[in-house]
């Protein structure tokens, strides 16, 4: 029998919001509600249409909209009469200087230090995942006790995020094509940069020992993709709309086919998931989520922000937060 309902929102790119989610199905076992997971704030399908159930094969039954006109109590009570409402508008509405701050998250987010809560309804958002909080729980509950945050993303990705069948064929199609042995590069370069020295010399390093890997270029970026191409020779990549001019490519605003693109996003995502290895900054959620997906060992990754302090000691800040 469950205790209510635990209602996960998203806000922010795909990496941050599947491995937000993953944090909140989590809480929702550890609290014994019924996880519904709501994105329906218009960056991956049209506003208003939950994009979750669009691009994964989901296990959840519930609807986000049944909430929308409920009468019951909700954890934060500031949600209520708000349900339908996204985070990006409850900040816009409540607290709109409080994007990049943790008072936004920490009026959001339903308590995740406390496992009881009276409330039929509680209200789950974090820009990045809370494991560093959920910790004590986790330590107590012999379902996930002695198992390490990895063991856990992934036993919960691969139930809860199993691609559609679109996304499923053409990661298919690619893995064939490609065969071994293979490199997955992952460089985001609009809104956000990575590092793109490091990556490069970090690619020419393994290409010097293993001159016949075939790369597998996902990139946000026209200009990086063009030149890769010209750098490298030959490289993998799904074709897929590329921004120009350094704008973001998924959010509300954007006038990009957004299920399509998100789609196209996803199979990047998996695809390198699926390389013998993976180069990219752990400042991007989207190639985290992708190492985890492949399960990937220390010795497969060339994660060129690992000794960053600036990034490393954000990440903990995030982690805890």
């Amino acid at each position: 029998m469950t205790k209510g309902t635990l209602l996960i929102k998203g806000k922010g790119g795909l990496g941050n919001r599947i491995l937000s989610a993953v944090c909140g199905l989590v809480f929702a076992d550890l609290t014994g509600r019924a996880p519904v997971i709501d994105w329906r704030d218009g960056s991956y399908a049209p506003e208003g249409q939950n994009a979750y159930p669009l691009l994964f094969q989901s296990p959840i039954t519930l609807d986000c909209g049944e909430s929308d006109s409920r009468v019951a109590p909700v954890s934060p009570k500031i949600w209520s009469g708000h349900l339908n409402r996204t985070p990006q508008q409850m900040i816009d509405k409540f607290m709109p200087n409080g994007h990049s701050g943790p008072v936004a998250y920490r009026s959001l987010c339903t308590n995740l230090r406390q496992l009881e809560t009276a409330e039929d309804i509680a209200v789950f958002w974090s820009y990045l995942p809370k494991f560093g909080r959920l910790r004590p729980h986790l330590r107590r509950d012999r379902r996930f006790s002695g198992k390490t945050d990895a063991q856990i993303i992934r036993a919960y990705l691969a139930h809860y995020f199993i691609p559609n069948d679109r996304v499923a064929a053409a990661v298919d199609a690619l893995a064939i094509e490609m065969e071994s042995p293979s490199i997955g590069v992952h460089i985001r370069y609009t809104d956000r940069k990575v590092p793109l020295d490091r990556i490069k010399a970090c690619l020419q390093a393994h290409l010097r020992r293993a001159p016949d890997t075939r790369i597998f270029l996902a990139t946000d970026s026209a200009a990086v993709q063009a030149g890769m191409e010209q750098e490298f020779g030959q490289i993998y990549s799904h074709h897929k709309h590329l921004a120009e001019d350094g704008a973001r490519l998924h959010h509300p605003n954007s006038t990009v086919a957004k299920q399509h693109e998100a789609e196209n996003a996803l199979i990047d995502m998996w695809q390198l998931s699926r390389c013998d290895r993976l180069i990219y900054s752990r400042h991007s959620t989207f190639s985290v989520t992708s190492a985890y997906l492949g399960a990937m060992a220390s010795s497969q990754l060339c994660d060129v922000d690992r000794f960053s302090p600036t990034v490393v000691a954000k990440r903990l800040i995030q982690y805890y937060a």
